[in-house]
């Protein structure tokens, strides 16, 4: 039995104990979400297989949040039930496919696990359990996570999200300072019931990994409309990275700018500066693999002005160094705190230069509450990419993305929290050997409290 499992069980034993006591009961909460997901992703170009990834499930996420205890130190404990329930993934459509169109290896497909025959499961879950305790605005929590600040991001972009393992302490004992640390074990994917441990793109899949992250960091408020954030992360014998931010929040006319300034450092740790299973993807002459130690720096700048409805915005991003931008990923589908985190493609690619456009508009000005549609328009170019014999590719490689999004939440009467969404993505790239993609995702989404 590791550490953190260890004292998980001995923290749910003291709480088991204090169960009844005042607070732990009245303060509970418990909900039940309702997701039915489908995705279509069309693969456009090119010959390699799949051609075509297409599968639809019934998500449920039963949630059950305690109260505390009472005392100066109260005590609690959060549970998480996750199911996933196939229906349809059938003739090889869950992207779990060969280049000559056999099943593949992978251990799941776009939203399932995989059997050994490469084919969707028909079901798959997963139950976690988090102990917690808190003293004043101070909180500690051991078990399954799903945190989310700029060094590490949940995912909950397809029927279940994904989930972590570790501890984490938060802080807001200081007047407009929020302080946060943890550190985390494990990953289970949004398509698995299967901890994992952690790696990063372009080191060798489920090979070389690491069962250590460490992050700290804090959001001040300087004034009521400026915020300055400051966060480290260390993934043993990956990476290391630090983030600036500021987001700033101004009145001008009818409306309100904000400003979303963003800047990460990311340099290698350990293994990844001199063992090629380590290495990260990216732009190094003289390696034919194109893959070498992290060497990343990200500067980003966003501006949203929101007025009547309307929210028009603009932004832009570069990634220099060695190195695309790295994060936690298992290769099972996962987010980043980049403002460039699309529906299909991330835009931190070694060198790469991103300006994008953002409309949306919220139809309750218009008398129809619950309606919003949005749209993002994103390019991508001067990509460092290595040809086969290892020499730059001194063209520059480039890409784009159109995401549409258009959803409905029912605000009033007996359906009322029912959700629909329809997200669709178009993305196209000259880099060598990628296939271009069009996706649709359709959503249905409830939530029913329990207590």
């Amino acid at each position: 039995m590791n550490k953190s499992t260890l004292a998980l069980a001995v923290a749910v034993g003291v709480m088991a104990q204090q169960a009844g006591a005042a607070g732990f009961i009245e303060d509970s909460k418990a909900t039940l979400g309702l997701r039915n997901f489908y995705i279509n992703t069309d693969n456009r170009s090119g010959t390699n297989e799949p051609s075509r990834n297409e599968e639809w499930g019934q998500g449920f996420d039963l949630r059950f949040i305690s109260g505390y205890t009472q005392g100066t130190v109260g005590f609690g404990i959060d549970a998480i039930g996750l199911l996933g329930v196939r229906l349809d993934s059938g003739g090889g459509t869950n992207g779990n496919v060969t280049a000559d169109g056999k099943p593949g290896p992978a251990y799941g497909g776009t939203v399932f696990p995989s059997e050994s025959n490469g084919q969707a499961v028909d079901n798959f879950s997963s139950l976690g359990l988090t102990a917690k305790a808190k003293i004043s605005q101070t909180e500690l929590k051991l078990g399954t996570l799903q945190p989310k600040n700029p060094v590490i991001v949940t995912n909950d972009g397809r029927l279940l999200p994904q989930t972590w393992q570790g501890g984490q302490i938060t802080s807001g004992d200081i007047k407009d300072l929020t302080l946060v640390g943890g550190q985390i074990e494990h990953a289970k994917g949004r398509n698995s019931s299967n901890n994992e441990q952690l790696s990063i793109n372009g080191a060798a899949a489920r090979t070389v990994n690491s069962n250590k992250f460490i992050y700290a960091g804090g959001d001040y408020k300087i004034t009521k409309d400026l915020t300055a954030q400051y966060y480290y992360g260390n993934l043993e014998d990956f990476y290391k990275q630090h983030f600036l931010g500021l987001v700033h929040n101004w009145a001008i006319g009818p409306g309100v700018l904000k400003s979303d300034f963003r800047y990460f450092n990311s340099s290698d740790d350990g293994a990844n500066g001199n063992t090629p299973a380590y290495f990260s993807s990216g732009n190094y002459s003289g390696v034919a693999s194109g893959r070498g130690k992290v060497d990343n720096n990200l500067y980003s700048g966003l501006f949203l002005y929101t007025v009547a409805g309307h929210t028009f915005g603009g932004g832009y991003q570069v990634s220099n160094g060695s190195s695309d931008f790295p994060w936690l990923n298992q290769g099972d589908g996962s987010s980043n705190y980049t403002i460039t985190d699309m529906q299909i493609q991330k835009f931190g690619r070694a060198g790469e230069r991103t300006w994008q456009a953002r409309y949306s508009y919220d139809f309750a000005k218009v008398g129809v509450p619950g309606l919003t549609a949005g749209m993002v328009y994103l390019r991508g170019d001067n990509i460092d990419t290595v040809t086969s014999r290892g020499l730059e590719n001194g063209n520059g490689d480039s890409e784009w993305e159109r995401d549409l999004t258009v959803g409905y939440v029912v605000p009033e009467g007996p359906l009322k929290n029912v959700g629909f969404m329809w997200k669709n993505a178009t993305w196209r790239t000259n880099i060598a050997g990628v296939r271009d993609q069009d996706e649709n995702r359709l959503i249905l989404s409830y939530s029913i409290p329990l207590l």
